[in-house]
């Protein structure tokens, strides 16, 4: 893979750079957020590691830049930030996955592997989803309830997407986790919670029938109330 790392600190970057490196990717380096920026632009990238916190340009508004310019390539945050709320910051300014430092670097290596699988992995069926009036097109990203469109973040959208998928199956956090995160929070994260209320906010709460329902030790289940 064609990597590019944004990383500040330079014994970090320079221990990810020789370990990418021995790996066989190739890994252009950034020290500050506006020159990995201008590299990101540029374009040609399977995957961007990006720190948070960055001298000249934060990694939340490069991430934000960049997603808006290219909504394809993968980006994965390298943080020392590990609350929940630095988390969906970084999630919301549109990265793919989040790694709190420190971390083992087997477990980088894993995080790349799932990032390009997924990318790489056939496209999901493109035919629009629907339960009772709330319908997602996956091609348009285009989300709406009783004809009203409803605004979502990417991480909204793929939470929604893969609820509407498992329609009248019970999800537990794992699998959500698994499968729209592709990554594991600490057992104590709310997270999954946090967006759960976000969709319902915006999904359930001006409309009924309900949606999303909560089965208490269990997860959760998407069908008409």
């Amino acid at each position: 893979m064609k990597i590019l790392l944004v990383e500040d600190e330079p014994k970090v970057a320079s221990f990810l750079h020789q370990g990418l490196t021995e790996q066989q990717h190739t890994v252009d380096l950034a020290l500050e957020g506006l020159l990995g920026l201008r590299l990101a632009l540029a374009g040609g990238y399977d995957l961007i590691i990006l720190d948070t916190l960055l001298p000249g340009l934060s990694g939340l508004e490069v991430c934000r830049q960049v997603r808006a310019h290219d909504a394809g390539v993968p980006i994965l945050m390298l943080t020392a930030l590990g609350e929940t709320d630095d988390k969906i910051r970084g999630l919301d300014a549109g990265a793919d996955d989040y790694l709190v430092k420190p971390f083992a670097f087997q477990e980088l290596l894993a995080r790349i592997r799932a990032l390009a699988r997924r990318r790489h992995e056939a496209p999901a069926a493109q035919a629009l989803l629907r339960l009772a009036d709330l319908t997602l097109d996956p091609a348009s990203k285009v989300v709406q309830r009783a004809g009203q469109p409803i605004q979502l973040t990417a991480r909204e959208f793929a939470l929604l997407e893969y609820l509407l998928r498992q329609q009248g199956r019970v999800v537990s956090r794992v699998d959500i986790l698994e499968h729209v995160w592709e990554t594991n929070f600490d057992t104590g994260s709310n997270v999954i919670d946090v967006y759960i209320n976000f969709l319902r906010k915006k999904i359930d709460k001006d409309f009924t029938p309900k949606l999303i329902h909560t089965l208490v030790g269990m997860g959760y289940v998407m069908k008409e109330d």
